[in-house]
């Protein structure tokens, strides 16, 4: 119970906590320094799941953790940096395929080599350990980037910044003519060659400014808003049952007496969920009609096998509902995610998505105080995994209810504009 009540909330506060000024820090040091202190993280989290012993020990490990996944940020953005904006769709789905694979590789040789060759799990460690330690030191090796999306975007780009500011009025507003935030256009190109400017120092109270101005303009938009607080809400509730199934699995067949195949039911849903990602380009359907009731609908097959892999009590039918559990989240995120993308520019994707995984994190703070954190109600993994069942539930019915709503409002419009026809036409 330590383990699940005192330990594992530890990533849970550290993520949520160091998300934001990383986001920021991320963007203001270009990426690369991040970037090193990503892999610095992982080795010291490994190296301390090698040797270190005690509580104190352990919820130190979930802090580094926690500084691991909260700049996982730097690397995606730092790829959008190197390249051209006619490659972002390119690069996004090689960096999306590289971790699957990778992934999957993982997760199938782990199994095997306890399974088959019957390594213990401490071998297990040490080689994810090399991995990371290579990892670091290839990035060593990576170009700095000169620019970024805000505090470095171009030369002269907060005197520019000013300038549309006056012309608007002060307010910033969007243009479809450009594929980049108002104020951010890349006026590169109209720099003579010979002549060398000094970078000025990026205003920052500005560029924090023309982020909230441009959050606002985003969120007002009601079908990205819908989207955007399904992803909040799946998001977080995908992360407690991933990152607790595995004890509950403990606990429907115990390792110590049982062989486990955890690895090779990682590798087979992730491998099912890539396929099912694939699927989703071929997908014919009318997202603003049918978006939220299709989200309603996948979210209560997603309540369905939480509670099944919470109550059946054998360990095949939790794996299989685990499967089923994560390619229905990997359709409907990615399905998310290009509903979202579709109309946003790269700088405005970075801001959306940064602002639904916090939104995702301090929901699963505050659900992981109330439910899983010893100082909360500390309850056991069946009853938590319950409570998650019952919360997919809910979300099932708000979107249930919101989509029934919207699809009434289409149709009488439809009928309205259909009548209208008519008594022009006579």
């Amino acid at each position: 119970m330590k383990v699940l009540n005192e330990i594992y909330p530890v990533w849970t506060y550290s993520y949520l906590v160091l998300l934001f000024p990383v986001f920021l820090a991320t963007d203001y040091l270009r990426y690369k320094p991040v970037i090193l202190l990503q892999g610095l993280s992982l080795i010291v989290t490994w190296f301390m799941l090698l040797y270190a012993q005690g509580l104190l020990a352990i919820q130190f490990l979930e802090f580094f953790y926690g500084i691991a996944t909260a700049t996982e940020i730097a690397y995606y953005s730092y790829i959008y940096s190197v390249v051209d904006l006619n490659m972002y769709q390119k690069v996004t789905s090689y960096c999306r395929s590289a971790t699957l694979v990778g992934f999957t590789v993982g997760s199938v040789l782990g199994q095997i080599l306890v399974s088959v060759a019957g390594w213990s799990l401490f071998s297990l460690n040490v080689i994810s350990l090399t991995c990371v330690s290579v990892a670091f030191a290839v990035a060593w090796f990576l170009p700095m980037p000169q620019k970024s999306l805000f505090f470095h975007h171009v030369p002269s780009t907060c005197q520019r910044m000013n300038g549309i500011k006056a012309q608007n009025g002060g307010i910033v507003t969007n243009t479809s003519a450009s594929n980049h935030l108002p104020g951010w256009e890349d006026i590169e190109s109209k720099i003579p060659l010979n002549k060398e400017e000094p970078e000025p120092k990026p205003d920052r109270l500005l560029v924090l400014k023309v982020l909230w101005n441009d959050f606002l303009m985003c969120y007002s938009s009601r079908p990205l808003l819908c989207w955007s607080v399904w992803w909040a809400l799946s998001t977080c509730g995908y992360f407690q049952v991933v990152n607790y199934t595995q004890g509950l699995w403990e606990k429907v067949m115990p390792s110590r007496n049982d062989a486990v195949y955890n690895g090779g039911v990682e590798a087979v849903s992730t491998l099912l969920g890539a396929v099912a990602v694939f699927a989703v380009g071929y997908i014919k359907i009318s997202w603003s009609t049918w978006g939220e009731m299709t989200l309603s609908l996948f979210s209560l097959l997603i309540a369905a096998s939480v509670y099944i892999m919470d109550t059946v009590c054998n360990i095949w039918v939790c794996y299989t509902s685990y499967v089923v559990f994560r390619i229905i989240y990997m359709l409907l995120i990615t399905i998310a995610t290009f509903q979202i993308a579709a109309n946003l520019s790269m700088e405005r994707y970075a801001l959306v998505f940064g602002v639904n995984t916090f939104s995702a994190l301090a929901l699963q703070t505050l659900l992981t105080l109330i439910v899983v954190d010893s100082s909360g109600l500390g309850l056991d993994i069946t009853t938590q995994f319950l409570i998650y069942a019952g919360y997919f539930a809910l979300i099932a019915v708000v979107f249930l209810a919101n989509g029934t709503v919207s699809v009434m409002k289409k149709c009488r419009k439809q009928e309205d504009a259909e009548l209208s026809s008519q008594v022009s036409t006579s």
